[in-house]
């Protein structure tokens, strides 16, 4: 495949389960691309930390370890992607984990929309050895894994040299109850991308850099799709053969 093009008005969303590599692959098809990775852990820290009264309702529901109601989380990202300054593209890590997000997204990303949505698909037993081995910086918030992506130095963040720690909700009990929740709140969004010709599943298990090949194999598509003038990327499916099975 020819190396890609940077682009960085593409607006792209990464969805999959907690564990799946969500963040590291969307890092990188910001490194690749150029769009910036918006993670909604981070577009939330920073909105906690305004003190306005979004932030703050924010806050409230983070510091009970609640739920963030729709409408919140919505109004974090208005202001996070769509304000004043905002970027031209960007690559989605978290956000939308409903319908009445990606509804909500789909209004807000008028009339441009979005350009694909990756779906990373990887089992129940991988996830939990994944978030297992899961690290975060308690200075900058970065995530790396010590099995799969560990940081150049043992213990010590690379972009901010802070420590690392493992969170309090990655016990395999807390992790099993998170699985569960996006099975009955945000898998559902997977038909509804699907019946709009934005997604493309693709194979999350295996070596992080073929992980990487088929993303951007998947993105490419995507790409040369719209610029045959169709609605989207073709979509694939369990059904019909997964990208990089």
């Amino acid at each position: 495949m020819a190396e890609p093009s940077a682009d960085a008005t593409l607006r792209m969303v990464v969805l999959g389960r907690q564990g799946s590599g969500k963040g590291t692959q969307a890092t990188r098809l910001s490194a690749t691309y150029g769009p910036p990775h918006v993670s909604t852990g981070d577009a939330f820290r920073a909105a906690a930390a305004s003190g306005s009264e979004l932030g703050r309702t924010l806050k409230s529901y983070m510091d009970r370890g609640e739920l963030v109601p729709d409408d919140v989380v919505v109004g974090v990202i208005r202001e996070h992607l769509f304000g004043p300054g905002a970027p031209a593209g960007f690559i989605l890590d978290g956000f939308p984990r409903t319908v009445a997000q990606a509804e909500a997204l789909a209004e807000m990303a008028s009339p441009r929309g979005i350009d694909i949505v990756i779906d990373l698909e990887a089992d129940t037993e991988e996830v939990l050895q994944r978030m297992a081995g899961r690290r975060v910086c308690t200075k900058c918030g970065a995530t790396y894994n010590i099995v799969d992506n560990p940081t150049k130095v043992p213990g010590s963040c690379d972009a901010c040299g802070g420590s690392l720690a493992q969170r309090d909700d990655d016990t395999e009990d807390a992790i099993r109850r998170r699985l569960e929740i996006y099975e009955t709140t945000t898998a559902p969004l997977i038909d509804w991308y699907r019946q709009r010709g934005l997604l493309v599943a693709v194979n999350a298990v295996g070596d992080v850099d073929a992980v990487t090949a088929r993303v951007v194999a998947a993105v490419e598509g995507a790409r040369k799709a719209k610029a045959a003038g169709q609605k989207g990327a073709p979509s694939q499916s369990k059904g019909n053969g997964t990208l990089g099975t």
